[in-house]
């Protein structure tokens, strides 16, 4: 009898697949960019052996919450996600999405996080996603289409909410959105582009989403004194629109509100016996956003990330740039305007109580194109593992890669992804659970992780102990696609 042949076999790896539960030994075999067969250690044969003795493999891990949008055309390499183990990321978070708009003017911020007017150039989502194709970036691509994306486009005064013309014009671009394969609505009424919105506004615009299959994921109003009523707010549009909700990068912010988790996740919970509701978080005590003077207490830590006027200030603290300057920090801030900054606005118990929760998904949240990021942007994945699993025992190590694969997957419908099962797309990452750890800090943001040996993206090597593979093997996750195979 003929023994089979198949194209790459992770060989001896103890398999960690996705659903929570205890690793096994075994051989994986991968033909035609899929998981083809799963059999005792040392039994399968094929062209390419990894050798994942001593090593775990895992499903690739699904990054729910970034702002890569940019990224993965400008330098599809994603360098940054892939030495973490991510093979998919989804852009589009917190209300900023690239597309749709053919942009007239420069992009307020927060948009300016993400790109210039010149950055912003796609009409329609369906454009954007040919853009994404084109680039053929490293890791997979799922799209949310952002609220205050939708504003620039057709409320012509940000600071009322729209009217009824106004929404209509906002449907009709999600709609285009949902029919070019996005995955959902996102919302940052946090921010100035959607403050004034009320929440019939987003209620209209879920229903689009709702309407085609999608989520709606909300950067909530407020993660500070007021975040009870904003997450009531988010669940409460959920459920007029008849769709799920994630609660992007739950929190409570500042410190009059530490310790309030307990208050919120009992509410999520409450809200989840009659709604289908998630949450996605990232394993680090500090928030990064544009710098606004108004969030400035001096009180908590504030480091500069970028500022337009001053770029030698990246990586310093505002309070010793105030120093220098012999001014407040407030009035430092909005001269380093337009800026981002990382804002040390959580403790850690609050921080280690929602990595706990089970419902609870992981996401960067990185900003790339902040000259000193947060350290998230290249660590957060590794960071749960080494830090949060292995040295903190918050879990277990399987129950860590559920929340980075199965867990993301089934939120966003993503049917063979995020698991190691027969006939799922082979995105995998093979790391040593004894090492892997973050090395990205506060001081130096831009540092690899260790630990991770392959990373294999739809059957392909992306990465092999640190060095990329120069042919690229995304794809850009249809809606429809993904979640009817």
């Amino acid at each position: 009898m003929q023994t089979q042949t198949y194209d790459i076999i992770i060989r001896n790896a103890d398999v960690i697949d996705g659903s929570g539960t205890a690793p096994y030994r075994a051989d994986i075999a991968i033909a035609d960019q899929k998981i083809v067969a799963i059999a005792p250690a040392l039994s399968l044969h094929g062209n390419q052996i990894l050798d994942a003795t001593g090593l775990a493999v895992a499903p690739g891990f699904i990054d729910v919450h970034t702002h890569d949008d940019r990224e993965v055309i400008d330098t599809p390499t994603m360098l940054p996600k892939l030495t973490q183990g991510v093979t998919t990321v989804i852009t589009g978070n917190c209300g900023i999405s690239l597309s749709p708009w053919l942009a007239d003017k420069a992009p307020p911020a927060p948009l300016s996080l993400i790109g210039t007017q010149k950055d912003y150039r796609y009409a329609s989502v369906q454009d954007y996603a040919k853009a994404v194709k084109q680039a053929q970036p490293a890791v997979n691509v799922g799209i949310l289409i952002g609220h205050s994306t939708l504003r620039v486009n057709a409320v012509a005064d940000l600071q009322r909410g729209a009217t009824s013309d106004e929404i209509k014009i906002m449907q009709d671009l999600l709609a285009e959105g949902m029919h070019a394969g996005a995955l959902g609505f996102s919302s940052g009424l946090f921010y100035q582009t959607s403050k004034a919105a009320d929440n019939a506004e987003v209620i209209a615009l879920a229903k689009i989403s709702a309407a085609a299959g999608g989520v709606y994921t909300s950067h909530i109003r407020d993660e500070y004194n007021g975040v009870l009523d904003a997450l009531a707010e988010a669940c409460d549009a959920g459920k007029e629109a008849q769709l799920p909700v994630i609660l992007s990068h739950h929190k409570c912010a500042g410190p009059a509100n530490w310790g309030r988790t307990t208050e919120t996740l009992a509410y999520v919970s409450e809200r989840r016996k009659t709604q289908a509701v998630g949450l996605d978080a990232y394993p680090y005590t500090a928030g990064s956003t544009v710098l606004d003077p108004d969030y400035v207490d001096g009180i908590i830590r504030i480091m500069i990330s970028f500022s337009q006027p001053y770029p030698e200030m990246q990586g310093r603290d505002l309070s010793d740039i105030a120093a220098e300057w012999q001014v407040d920090q407030k009035e430092a801030a909005r001269r380093l305007h337009p800026a981002g900054a990382v804002y040390f606005q959580m403790r850690e118990d609050d921080v280690e109580r929602v990595l706990s929760y089970p419902h609870t998904m992981i996401g960067s949240d990185g900003l790339p194109h902040d000259s000193h990021p947060h350290p998230r942007l290249w660590g957060a994945f590794p960071r749960v593992l080494g830090h949060y699993s292995r040295e903190r025992k918050l879990f277990t190590l399987a129950e860590a890669v559920r929340r980075m694969t199965t867990l993301s997957a089934d939120h966003f419908g993503l049917k063979q992804r995020g698991r190691i099962a027969l006939n799922c797309w082979a995105d995998l990452v093979v790391f040593d659970p004894a090492t892997i750890s973050d090395q990205a800090t506060f001081a130096s943001p831009k540092q690899a992780a260790t630990g991770i040996h392959w990373v294999l993206v739809n059957g392909a090597i992306a990465l092999a102990n640190g060095t990329i593979n120069v042919k690229r093997h995304g794809r850009l996750l249809d809606r429809h696609a993904e979640r009817y195979v």
